[in-house]
This record gives structure tokens, C-alpha cells and sequence, in this order.
């Protein structure tokens, strides 16, 4: 059976070739002709979420039978291109909803506590802490939009770690989970309008696509402080920007970006004030990556 990797970490390298020592493998993202060109024979096809599986790719491999994607996201695969030419797609459901779930409250943390202004404060010498007044969570609510695996942890951490009241929005609600969680269900317009911090963990899908836009942030409270580990794309990044100028948005911390790959599309939000950025690296845990490629294989 002819497999081969994409994106594969040097350090996880050798556990792969330990698992799969006939494998191919690639640690640089391959774009949509270098995965035709470079992978011709591959019967399975095990990638990452920046490898795009398009409609193409999957005509142009002749012996693809399996795609297994080390993510839970799989909108960089065109599924409906996989059935027509019967090639089974495989996704790994939950590598780290904890490991993700704890970056929400790092990068919120960071945030609403003005860590990153006070360690640049501090490494100039400056140890004084005017003007860094933070904002406390507890008491304050928590809205989250999607309660799957990673929502209901946030939740979780959130009532019972913070004591925030939560309030979450899914299209097919979770009762039993609600109460298992410490959470409760209302509609996305009472949550937009309640939530002093707003939690992304929706799929990305053409239905969830801008999903906080321009009319959704109108329909928030000034200075709520909005958390994106989901995908970039959910939020309309021209909208948040606005948002943030007009003091509607207080602060904004951002795991995803709606064009990593352009990030001078909107360079600006880099230079805003109150709104920290990290590099996707929410999953990127030591345990998380372990389970990841365990699942995998």
C-alpha cells in the first residue's frame, strides 16, 4: 500500500517512519500541482489542514483509495469530488479538545490582563502598572457559539473555574451536556446581545462563513472582547477591524486568521491596539500531537 505524508513535523518524523517505514513523507505544505505532481502512486493520502485536497488533486492521483486528514477540520478536502470518485476521507474527531480549550483562556487571560503589555513594560525597565488595568472574568458571561467537543470544555473551565455564567448557541443543542457543563442554550441573537466575551467553535462551513459580521457585532455590547480559536473565516475580519476602531470590540484574541496565507490582506489588525494574535498554535500541544498521529494510523 502506497501512503504518503504531508506536513509532517521533523520532530514527529521518526515515529511515522518507526510506524510506516515504506512511507513517503514531506514536512513542507505542498501546493495544489506539487501534490499531483509528487504524488502520483499514493494510494492513501494522510495530510494537514493546509494541504489542499481539491477537486482536482483527487482526479488527477489514479490509484487514491483513503484521505485521512490529522485535524478535525476538513474544509480544505473537497468531499463531494471524494464520493463521486469513491475515495474514503477519514478525520481524527478529537486529538486535544483540552489543549485547545486551555489556549481559549491563555490568550483571554493575556488579554483582559494586559500580560503582553506588562512583560514589554517590564523588559524595558519599566516596572509600573498604570494603564494596564485588566478586566476580571469572573461574574462576567461567557457566550460561546457551538458547544462540540471543545465548546463544552471552554464552558466547563469557564462556570466552574472562573464562576462567568455561560451562555451558548448551537443549532442542535445539547441538553444533557448543558447541565453536565454548567451552561445554558439560547438563541444566537440573545447570546450575541448578553455575552461581555464571545468564544468561537463552530465549523466552518458556506452556512457559518461570516458568521460574526458587521449586523452580528451591531448586535453585541460595547466592549465585548471576542476569542476566535475556530477557523479565521467565521469571523469577517473588515468587521471586527471596524468594530475594534469604534470601541464596540474592547479587545479581540485570535488563534486563526481569515487569510493566514495573505496576511497582508489586513495587515492592519496586527497594529490595533488590545488585540493579541498567536499562529494557529491552539492543537500544537505535546499530547495533542501524540494522539494526533496515534489516531491517524
Amino acid at each position: 500500500m502506497n501512503i504518503i505524508f504531508l506536513e509532517v513535523e521533523p520532530e514527529d518524523r521518526p515515529e511515522v517512519q518507526k510506524r510506516f517505514p515504506e512511507a513517503k513523507i514531506f514536512e513542507e505544505v505542498l501546493s495544489e500541482e506539487e501534490i499531483i505532481e509528487q504524488c502520483q502512486e499514493a494510494e492513501i493520502l494522510c495530510s494537514f489542514i493546509y494541504s489542499p485536497i481539491t477537486k482536482k488533486v483527487i482526479e488527477k492521483l489514479p490509484h487514491l483509495k483513503f484521505i485521512i486528514t490529522r485535524s478535525v477540520g476538513y474544509d480544505h478536502i473537497d468531499l463531494k469530488a471524494a464520493v463521486e470518485k469513491n475515495v474514503a476521507v477519514c478525520h481524527v474527531p478529537d486529538y486535544g479538545a483540552h489543549v485547545i480549550a486551555e489556549h481559549v483562556f491563555a490568550l483571554l487571560l493575556s488579554t483582559v490582563r494586559c500580560v503582553i503589555q506588562g512583560e514589554e513594560r517590564t523588559q524595558q525597565c519599566q516596572f509600573d502598572f498604570h494603564g494596564l488595568r485588566g478586566m476580571a472574568l469572573r461574574g462576567k458571561t461567557l457566550g460561546i457559539v457551538g458547544t462540540g467537543k471543545i465548546g463544552k470544555i471552554v464552558a466547563r473551565i469557564a462556570s466552574l473555574g472562573f464562576l462567568m455564567k455561560v451562555v451558548a448557541y448551537d443549532p442542535y443543542p445539547d441538553n444533557d451536556a448543558a447541565l453536565d457543563f454548567h451552561f445554558s442554550y439560547a438563541s444566537l441573537e440573545e447570546v450575541l446581545a448578553q455575552s461581555d466575551v464571545l468564544s468561537l467553535h463552530c465549523p466552518l462551513f458556506p452556512s457559518t462563513r461570516h458568521l460574526i459580521d458587521e449586523k452580528a457585532i451591531a448586535q453585541m455590547k460595547k466592549g465585548v472582547c471576542i476569542v476566535n480559536t475556530s477557523r479565521g473565516e467565521i469571523l469577517d475580519t473588515t468587521a471586527l477591524i471596524a468594530g475594534i476602531k469604534s470601541g464596540k470590540i474592547s479587545r479581540a484574541a485570535l488563534d486563526v486568521l481569515e487569510h493566514e496565507k495573505n496576511l497582508q490582506k489586513h495587515e492592519e489588525i496586527f497594529q490595533l491596539p488590545n488585540v493579541t494574535i498567536t499562529p494557529h498554535i491552539a492543537f500544537y500541544a505535546d499530547d495533542s500531537m501524540k494522539k494526533m498521529y496515534d489516531e491517524s494510523f
